[in-house]
């Protein structure tokens, strides 16, 4: 759309959006209700809200249900025979021919309940199990994506091409940070390689301001924040007082109202130059909360069948440190924080590469739970482990292959604090893991659970764009709130 007839076109919403400089109108109300200036939220836009802030821990790449939470004995006793004909059927597969044989999990790989809720984990995830009794498990996902680039839009941004704004700007747009000093939205990642990319954190139609900014994992955390040396603050802030009044000017010529996202982008770089840096330094964290976390753990020796699905170097202490990060980020206000680790995308050698995969995460994983229990954020802090899709129980081309193809028919997620009902087993499958038998969740389901979680309708949160009113859930289908698993 030209930006004259977008700006015509501006809703009253959208209007109240750009003059809360980007905050949303949700944050809009409740600082105008602060200011006594509204008695009351309206409640037909928003509910009473459990969680405030959301830590998406995001496995890239598929991992294995049935090496971490799927206790699938009738798999095992089935090993090596072809799966019935009637469950082929119309099933497309990203690699693995229809004759290949049902794959029993690896012989030294076992399942316990834990805590009073019996949820089930396997030995790679020793002390995320310690929080069963916190922990939510979605046993039944469903997608309707077989590649890992748009399975990954679908479950960050929900729909399965690029250009549409992601879980994380959807809820900045809406709700915007606590901190005006810190994006709304950061993102850390310790994968070598992210098939999605970049449209997993953006803010596609919705203005760019609600992105994701992505910490890099060495040198400066945040790209050209500083300014060059020599230059004072206060000649900074000339500078860019000169710059706004360009830029103001510029946008009463064109009508576009991109431009007053990117005056709001210098000052919220302005503003970070003070805030940024000490949020990165974990030299002001005790060495016992480093040692929990295993910020300075090594990497033990691990052979990866292909270079792309190995893990950057180091990433044992990088994954550990960003979930620490993670959690100073979403103490200083940060509305959302995407962690992304990978690639769990184990067609070949699934044995050796989970169990290094996973003694990556689980350590740190562990510790961010608790750490956030023990300073009162938990309760207000969203805490989910998600994936693009699952792995068949049918092995890659032989029973002896060590690998599995892609399967977004029935996959887990778990969430923890947030409103979220701890120690609960939401949905089951087959005897073999292979389709949902009961309590069937989309992955828009889970969307506007997460958003109602945060007092959002997700039938109200829209932004037009090629004259309609678009959501994070489907437009063509029904999305639901998964009531039975909110507090």
């Amino acid at each position: 759309m030209h930006p004259l007839v977008e700006y015509d076109c501006l809703t009253r919403r959208k209007l109240l959006t750009g003059t809360a400089g980007g905050i949303g109108l949700a944050a809009l109300l409740s600082l105008l209700k602060q200011d006594r200036a509204l008695a009351d939220v309206p409640a037909a836009l928003t509910f009473a809200p459990k969680a405030k802030r959301c830590i998406c821990l995001f496995m890239e790449g598929g991992p294995s249900q049935f090496d971490l939470f799927a206790n699938k004995p009738k798999l095992t006793e089935l090993a090596g025979q072809k799966a019935p004909p009637s469950l082929l059927d119309g099933k497309r597969f990203a690699f693995i021919s229809k004759d290949a044989v049902l794959l029993a999990p690896n012989a030294k790989r076992t399942f316990k309940q834990h805590g009073q809720s019996g949820l089930w984990f396997s030995e790679l995830l020793p002390n995320v199990a310690q929080h069963a009794d916190k922990i939510c498990m979605l046993n039944a996902v469903t997608s309707n994506q077989f590649n890992h680039n748009p399975a990954q839009l679908v479950v960050q941004a929900g729909h399965n091409l690029p250009g549409y704004p992601s879980m994380g700007s959807w809820l900045n747009y809406g709700l915007g940070s606590e901190n005006q000093n810190l994006p709304g939205y950061m993102v850390l990642s310790s994968a070598a390689y992210i098939s999605g990319g970049v449209a997993l954190w953006s803010s596609g139609f919705v203005p760019s301001v609600h992105s994701g900014v992505l910490l890099q994992p060495k040198g400066d955390p945040i790209l050209n924040l500083q300014p060059p040396p020599g230059i004072s603050a206060a000649v900074e802030r000339d500078r860019l007082d000169a710059l706004a009044e360009l830029n103001a000017a510029h946008k009463q010529k064109m009508m576009d109202p991109e431009i007053q996202t990117r005056i709001e982008n210098y000052e919220l770089s302005f503003r970070m130059q003070t805030e940024a840096p000490e949020l990165t330094d974990l030299s002001q964290e005790s060495q016992a909360t480093l040692d929990r976390y295993g910020a300075n753990r090594v990497d033990p020796p691990a052979t990866f069948a292909l270079s792309n699905r190995k893990p950057a170097a180091g990433f044992y202490a990088n994954f550990a440190r960003q979930c620490l990060l993670a959690r100073r980020m979403v103490e200083k206000g940060v509305r959302f924080v995407n962690v992304f680790s990978g690639s769990w995308d184990q067609h070949g050698g699934l044995s050796n590469e989970i169990t290094h995969l996973a003694g990556g995460v689980d350590q740190p994983i562990a510790a961010l739970i608790s750490d956030l229990s023990e300073r009162g954020l938990l309760d207000e802090t969203l805490v989910i482990w998600m994936t693009e899709f699952g792995r068949t129980p049918l092995g890659q081309t032989s029973e002896s292959a060590d690998g599995r193809d892609h399967h977004p028919d029935a996959f887990n997620i778990f969430m923890v604090g947030g409103g979220i009902k701890g120690g609960v087993s939401h949905g089951k499958t087959d005897d073999i893991g292979w389709s949902p038998t009961e309590n069937a969740t989309d992955i828009a389901d889970v969307h506007a659970t997460i958003l109602r979680l945060f007092g959002i309708d997700h039938m109200l949160l829209s932004y037009p764009y090629r004259g309609v009113e678009q959501r994070l859930t489907p437009l063509t289908r029904v999305s639901k709130v998964i009531d039975e698993i909110v507090a």
